[in-house]
């Protein structure tokens, strides 16, 4: 995926866009200040992706606001993790936005359309984990990935997995989400021959502590290849699975 610097540069190559115009477009002002917030408009063209709002604790008036800046900043999709339902309702009736109960994730602009080089796989232990998988699921096709989920598929049943070989074997990169004991990173890792991203979730009884086993577990993994996020942190492993899924050579 080209960055938005790179494109510009391009288009001044190829007379789609004067040096002014571009030298005019890099000099805009990186950040709006609105008082609460600092909104970067430049995060896309550092990073490929424009900022993403994290809704828990701010009031529907502030995400309002800060779409509004963003929206006026020509950034057309924007990404709302960790909002609740009635929030959502809120924002809903002052921009056209997309709620994904399951992961409280808000999107407006829809999903684009796929340009990784290829899948992201999901993968949860059991159905409990769905919520963490899903926030991974929006997020990784909110940024241009094709997603493959396989939900349900823990190591206490593990044929269910292993009836995915295939999938698992022809990844871009895997994310394995997964609470109690968070043996599942450790299985797919040893089955694949991409990244695997482990997500630890808050599932499980009171030994777990909150995710805690499961992080431990995953951090601790015997697999190669694979790395692990914070817990419950579904949102930075679709983030990253994304990101890879987009790795092009530099030349």
């Amino acid at each position: 995926m080209l960055s938005e610097t790179k494109k510009l540069l391009e288009g001044v190559r190829d007379g789609e866009i004067t040096v002014d115009e571009a030298l005019t477009k890099l000099k805009s002002e990186p950040f709006e200040d609105i008082g609460y917030a600092k909104v970067d408009h430049h995060r896309r063209l550092r990073q490929g992706f424009p900022e993403v709002i994290y809704g828990a604790s701010k009031t529907p008036e502030q995400m309002t606001g800060i779409i509004e800046a963003m929206k006026k900043g020509g950034q057309e999709r924007i990404l709302i993790t960790r909002l609740s339902k009635s929030s959502a309702e809120t924002i809903a009736k002052e921009h056209e936005l997309e709620y994904f109960e399951v992961c409280s994730v808000g999107l407006i602009g829809g999903f684009p359309k796929p340009d990784g080089i290829g899948s992201v796989v999901i993968a949860t232990g059991g159905t409990s984990d769905i919520p963490a998988a899903e926030e991974a699921a929006v997020t990784a096709q909110a940024l241009g990935s094709e997603v493959i989920r396989l939900y349900d598929v823990g190591v206490a049943g593990i044929h269910r997995l292993l009836a995915h070989k295939e999938t698992i074997m022809n990844a871009s990169v895997i994310i394995a989400a997964a609470g109690m004991e968070g043996a599942l990173a450790s299985v797919v890792g040893g089955l694949a021959d991409c990244p695997v991203i482990a997500v630890p979730t808050s599932v499980g009884y009171g030994a777990s502590f909150g995710g805690i086993s499961a992080l431990l577990s995953m951090l601790n993994s015997c697999a190669s290849g694979v790395c692990t996020v914070n817990i419950d942190n579904g949102f930075g492993a679709g983030y990253l699975a994304s990101m890879i899924n987009h790795m092009e050579a530099k030349k």
